[in-house]
């Protein structure tokens, strides 16, 4: 298996990708970015023209994107961007909790040197594209750091059954600037998962790896409630001010 996800931006087995999976890697790369955002028809002839191809790729791209979970498809009726909800980024995460803390226990059991440095060279890419602000290297560096843990453990279809889960909770990662102590407080984070590793400490690594991901399902959470509450205030003035005759 490639070390890396198949759908993020320089990913693919050898280099090499079809037009079916150029098109679902420049489709999912629009999700994350938000230039697609939750809630968007995909029509195939606007994204034919935009991605400068066939139909025929676009529609395959948007189905590995549906059996990602990221895009959902009705009969006769059209395709759109999933939308994004608390619920859903809670069910998310606890599928991903499920899922990672067995995978990361494994590492530990069967980490090695070789598996120390692929992780070590991920999260030093990680740090040094967070404070670049390259998003897209950051995310696909975000990516192989993890699954170089998870991968670690020996079992392929432990890291398949994660990357669709993975793919979805990354569309939670908002594209805002992230502060120096942010940056920091999140190398602090996969550094103790990687110590832990290292240490061939399970309940270590275990423990790490659920208080990272935990912190970050916290902020999103807080994020998307202020966003929400701040479009709830806004309609409510709307209508205060309908009803005063104020513009």
């Amino acid at each position: 298996m490639s070390s890396r996800l198949a759908l993020l931006p320089g990913g693919g087995r050898g280099g090499r990708r079809t037009l079916a999976e150029t098109a679902a890697a420049e489709l999912h790369q629009l999700i994350l970015s938000g230039e697609l955002p939750s809630g968007t028809p995909l029509r195939l002839v606007e994204l034919a023209n935009r991605l400068e191809m066939s139909q025929m790729p676009v529609r395959e791209g948007l189905r590995r994107l549906e059996a990602l979970g990221l895009v959902d498809i009705i009969p006769h009726k059209g395709a759109w961007v999933r939308e994004l909800s608390i619920a859903d980024l809670h069910d998310t995460h606890e599928t991903r909790l499920a899922l990672e803390s067995l995978a990361v226990r494994a590492a530990a059991e069967h980490f090695s040197e070789e598996d120390a440095e692929k992780a070590r060279t991920a999260l030093d890419e990680l740090l040094q594209l967070s404070r670049s602000e390259d998003s897209v290297g950051a995310r696909q560096a975000h990516a192989d750091f993890h699954f170089a843990l998870y991968r670690a453990g020996g079992s392929q279809w432990l890291a398949r059954a994660i990357e669709p889960v993975w793919q979805n909770s990354e569309r939670y990662r908002f594209g805002s600037r992230q502060t120096a102590f942010q940056i920091e407080r999140n190398r602090q984070e996969h550094q103790a998962i990687l110590d832990a590793c290292i240490a061939r400490d399970a309940d270590a690594a275990e423990r790490a790896l659920r208080n990272h991901l935990a912190g970050a399902v916290q902020r999103i959470t807080e994020t998307m409630t202020s966003n929400l509450t701040g479009v709830a205030g806004r309609g409510q003035n709307l209508q205060s001010s309908q009803r005063e005759g104020t513009s």
